[in-house]
């Protein structure tokens, strides 16, 4: 009889909260985005990556954190698990994921999954033995960790290769996170944790995320040069964050932000650093609506790092034909070929704007540039 898969499961259900609340991060504040009505939606990307699985449940072995950490999700979807360790507290907290982690580990598992963003991949990080495999499951604001999967749906999938017994290759993965408190006034400090070893398959893990604020000047203001002529007073421009779209802005002569998502309307903002239920009612006001995002350097994810205040049910509004990328043509040799990665945490929409999606790099010049929910 073939021995199981001993599948650890441990998910920061706090995780990406501040995402949508244009927070900037979940650290200390997922209090104040569930006062704003922002839903927890943690679990239901872990759902996504899990839903691989389920064909193989008779050959894995799953220990689970307690409660919104695992367990209530596993029992939801019929899985057959043992509930490691209990929660300090009502709420979950960093203490309780090394804590859970340790004990998980304890008891011997081949690989520890878990869902957050680079905060968790930290706790993961202080409590992780070493050799110990791991794999995340992208939930968080910001993911600057090479640990992470490039969305849910690819950690299911690179798990169900190892169930199944294929190669997959291991590797040591940065742990970054940044400075939170820093990152909500604009500056973006990034500081290196440790390594975690992981199952590394080109298509299914992300890489490090690159930062810096190279920018091709003259193209920039050519692009702006586009984007004021298109400007009217019936039409909206949802500016994703990232120092090309604040390029672009600052050439407009305008004051945007670094690291959230402005309005543009009629040669001006008319909102700054807003959050999705803001940006929400805004389109209530009707008119027409493009959405303006860039490619994060070396990942090149255009949806769900760092620009969650651009929903899915935003994106439809607007049309998805009027999602747009800004990138220069430096910017595009960073990715070496990979295309854009999409992960809204909506698979059917991620599925929808699979395909060749429109680039503008320069005065009315646009480029065809290939998007996929999985890097090739």
């Amino acid at each position: 009889m073939q021995t199981p898969f001993r599948l650890g499961l441990i998910i920061n259900p706090l995780a990406g909260l501040g995402g949508q609340a244009g927070l900037k991060g979940s650290d200390g504040v997922a209090e104040q985005a569930l006062a704003m009505g922002i839903e927890p939606r943690a679990q239901a990307r872990v759902r996504v990556a899990l839903e691989a699985l389920l064909p193989l449940r008779e050959r894995i072995q799953i220990l689970s954190a307690p409660g919104p950490m695992g367990a209530d999700l596993l029992g939801e979807m019929g899985f057959d698990f043992e509930q490691i360790g209990e929660l300090a507290g009502a709420h979950t907290s960093a203490a309780d994921t090394e804590r859970i982690a340790a004990q998980i580990q304890a008891r011997g598992v081949d690989l520890l999954l878990f869902a957050g963003g680079d905060g968790t991949a930290r706790n993961i990080c202080h409590s992780a033995r070493p050799g110990q495999l791991v794999l995340g499951v992208p939930a968080g604001v910001k993911i600057h960790s090479g640990v992470y999967a490039v969305n849910p749906r690819a950690a299911g999938e690179l798990v169900s290769l190892l169930v199944q017994g294929d190669l997959v290759r291991l590797a040591e993965a940065d742990v970054r996170d940044i400075d939170e408190e820093a990152f909500r006034q604009g500056n973006v400090r990034t500081r290196h944790y440790g390594e975690l070893a992981v199952p590394q398959e080109g298509r299914f893990v992300q890489q490090v995320k690159q930062g810096g604020r190279e920018l091709e000047t003259l193209v920039l203001d050519d692009i702006g040069a586009w984007l004021q002529e298109e400007q009217a007073s019936d039409r909206f421009w949802i500016m994703g964050p990232g120092s090309t779209t604040l390029g672009l802005l600052e050439t407009m002569g305008l004051e945007g932000t670094l690291l959230g998502v402005d309005v543009l309307c009629d040669g001006g903002l008319i909102a700054t650093d807003v959050s999705e239920p803001q940006l929400w009612e805004l389109m209530q006001r009707g008119g027409e609506w493009r959405i303006l995002v860039t490619a994060i350097g070396g990942q090149g994810h255009i949806l769900g790092r760092g620009n969650q205040q651009i929903s899915p049910r935003v994106v439809r509004a607007a049309g998805l034909d009027n999602l747009l990328v800004v990138a220069t043509k430096t910017k595009l040799k960073t990715l070496h070929g990979r295309p854009f990665l999409i992960d809204s945490g909506d698979p059917e929409l991620d599925q929808q704007l699979t395909g060749l999606r429109r680039v503008l790099s320069g005065y009315r010049e646009e480029m065809l540039y290939p998007a996929s929910w999985k890097a090739e």
